[in-house]
């Protein structure tokens, strides 16, 4: 039976996230900007953990000590982003003190624009808690800009032109993150080196210990899950790092741990197959000749001439 999250709350909609928190209607029932050095929040009125219907953007400046990212610990005193997308379960931690904004988008405020397919790519919306974009104070100053562009947006009246200016506002928003996040990726090398030195032990214990045969192919999910990312973001790390998603770094080990098996003439081809976690042979034939570009037998019969 699936465990439930204890006191869990939906919030369908902003005015009712703006009820909840004792603030005022929000300008725009689809939109809505909340200034968190303006509110004071009685803990004990929010749920143990809630779940949006719509997007959340939070900057937060001001958190003591250092939050963890991935499998480090970082400063937080210059601020940083948390971004997180509708229908994911969030939860506030008893001793959360933070300064900064909060951006609610319902997904209806996005319909008609191009902006409510685009926002899907963005991929620090599946990132977990844990994955915050960390700010130098530069880029802190420019995300608080763009805060203050969309709070003074807000509180004018609503005309025809509103939305198309908050919209804009916030794809600016977006691309700075983007542009950040690579540069992130960047800064935090020497780190993401180490995972991916783990992520290769992690594979070759997998398949030393001949776990494949008994669980199947690794997963993107069981790597990032042991490695303490989510799949999403660990999927972008190596791709910065290597050109090379999760995925395919499964693939490269898997044809690697192939021609290792193949180069005797103890195992046939489909009994590498199921040794490698392939339910079925033909399925590892596909993977095996996309990789090397020839079939595994023939691999195998060319290792073997004379």
């Amino acid at each position: 039976m699936k465990k439930e999250t204890p006191n869990l709350r939906r919030f369908r909609s902003i005015p009712d996230l703006h009820r909840v928190l004792g603030l005022s209607k929000p300008m725009h029932p689809l939109i809505g900007l909340v200034d968190n050095t303006r509110i004071s929040v009685d803990r004990e009125r929010l749920p143990e953990a809630f779940v949006f219907d719509f997007y959340k953007i939070s900057f937060k400046q001001g958190q003591p000590g250092k939050l963890k990212y991935g499998q480090s610990y970082y400063d937080f005193e210059d601020g940083g982003l948390v971004f997180t997308a509708p229908h994911q379960v969030l939860a506030i931690p008893d001793d959360a003190e933070y300064r900064g904004y909060t951006l609610l988008i319902h997904p209806d405020f996005l319909n008609g624009y191009p902006l409510a397919k685009n926002i899907r790519n963005y991929g620090f919306f599946s990132y977990s808690a844990n994955e915050a974009l960390y700010l130098s104070e530069k880029e802190r100053k420019t995300v608080l800009e763009v805060f203050q562009h969309i709070e003074e947006e807000l509180s004018h009246s609503i005309d025809e032109f509103s939305q198309d200016v908050l919209l804009s506002q916030i794809e600016v928003l977006l691309n700075y993150s983007n542009r950040y996040y690579k540069r992130q990726f960047l800064t935090q090398k020497a780190v993401h080196h180490d995972v991916l030195a783990q992520l290769e032990a992690l594979l070759d214990e997998y398949f030393n210990d001949e776990q494949a045969l008994v669980k199947g192919l690794p997963t993107v999910q069981y790597l990032a899950g042991q490695l303490h990312f989510s799949p999403r973001y660990l999927s972008d790390m190596l791709r910065s790092l290597t050109g090379q998603n999760t995925q395919q770094h499964i693939h490269e080990k898997v044809i690697e741990k192939a021609k290792e098996y193949l180069s005797t003439d103890n195992l046939t081809v489909a009994e590498v197959a199921y040794q490698l976690g392939f339910e079925h042979p033909q399925s590892f034939n596909k993977v095996f000749k996309k990789k090397t570009n020839l079939t595994p037998l023939a691999f195998k019969q060319s290792f073997h001439k004379n």
